[in-house]
């Protein structure tokens, strides 16, 4: 298959994508497939819980190899080195909108977020745009993106992007205005690039496919694990909570609910791929949408691995900051949702 690929890149791409069609559509009659041919009596708990994880896993996992190899093509056009030029000089509410425009077709993982965060602050990028980018990059999660849409319609995607947007834009505002930057640990601006800039090599479109590929056999390698945690997780809630115990917790007369699962989220750890089958099922069983959308984001975007390693070159005050400001944007945009559906 790798030598097929190597060689034959187009028409190799064509024919995989015919049979991840003829597979996606093929998904439901193969589920019930598998559940017939067990001994599993039908409405039972194990019963559901099973096929949600039978039909969830592949699903996800066929959307996840997709996105991956979309998103692989689009990183060969955005470079760090071209992010940094074109929010370079820009006003701070332009930039803001700039950068977190920027943050979702740059899907940089937060082991990039040092590197990024010292490149922005050499070219001379202001603190609140940098923080605009480091907040969509992770919230704005284009695989998030992708699997909602497929789970949940385009309306539930695009609300989830433009909400996003909002709190990156909003809050990378506030964090620019309160001059913060006596915050930002002493030794990263006393880094000088002293590289000279190189001509920028343009790949073929080949080449762009071929990274594709390669971002699938890397990405997918390390997410399917969270994945399946993710889904199992997802299919115990589908088959054993009761109908509308969510409800009780995460529904919209629970006032409390919205602040109570952005402070659950915030330390856990997980990636789209693995969080949003947990969301499809709390949705199932009654959560509200602003309760479950702020839960998510405080997951994905409150990333507890990324605020470590930013550790390493902001200072504690700002660190609280960065994470009280972001965290009090998403509750407020879980009020919101609440109140509006």
């Amino acid at each position: 298959m790798k030598k097929l690929i190597e060689q034959h890149p187009i028409s190799t791409t064509v024919i995989l994508l015919i049979l991840w069609i003829a597979l996606y559509i093929a998904l439901q009659p193969l589920a019930d497939a598998v559940i017939s041919l067990t001994w599993l009596v039908p409405g039972e708990h194990l019963t559901e819980a099973l096929r949600f994880f039978v039909f969830e896993v592949p699903k996800v996992l066929l959307l996840l190899t997709l996105v991956v190899f979309a998103v692989g093509i689009v990183r060969t056009y955005f470079s760090p080195e071209r992010t940094r030029t074109l929010l370079g000089g820009k006003s701070l509410f332009v930039g803001n909108v700039l950068a977190s425009v920027l943050g979702i077709v740059t899907p940089f993982c937060s082991c990039s977020a040092i590197p990024l965060f010292i490149g922005f602050v050499e070219a001379g990028v202001p603190l609140g745009v940098t923080f605009s980018f480091l907040i969509a990059a992770p919230m704005i999660n284009e695989i998030a993106v992708v699997l909602l849409f497929g789970l949940f319609g385009w309306q539930t995607a695009l609300l989830y992007v433009s909400t996003g947007l909002l709190i990156a834009i909003t809050a990378g505002y506030v964090i620019g205005r309160l001059k913060v930057e006596c915050f930002v640990e002493d030794w990263v601006y006393q880094i000088h690039s002293n590289t000279a800039e190189m001509e920028e090599i343009i790949p073929s479109f080949r080449d762009r496919i071929q990274s594709g590929f390669e971002a699938v056999k890397e990405i997918v390698a390390k997410v399917w694990p969270f994945l399946l945690v993710g889904i199992g997780v997802g299919a115990g809630i589908h088959g054993y909570v009761p109908e509308n115990f969510m409800a009780s917790l995460m529904g919209k007369s629970v006032w409390w609910s919205v602040p109570v699962a952005v402070l659950i989220g915030v330390p856990l750890y997980s990636n789209a791929a693995g969080i949003i089958p947990i969301v499809h099922a709390l949705l199932e069983k009654g959560a509200s949408l602003g309760t479950t959308l702020a839960f998510m984001m405080a997951v994905i975007g409150l990333s507890l691995p990324e605020t470590i390693i930013l550790r390493k070159v902001l200072k504690m005050p700002l660190i609280f900051i960065f994470v009280g400001v972001v965290a009090t944007g998403i509750i407020m945009v879980g009020y919101v949702f609440n109140v509006v559906y």
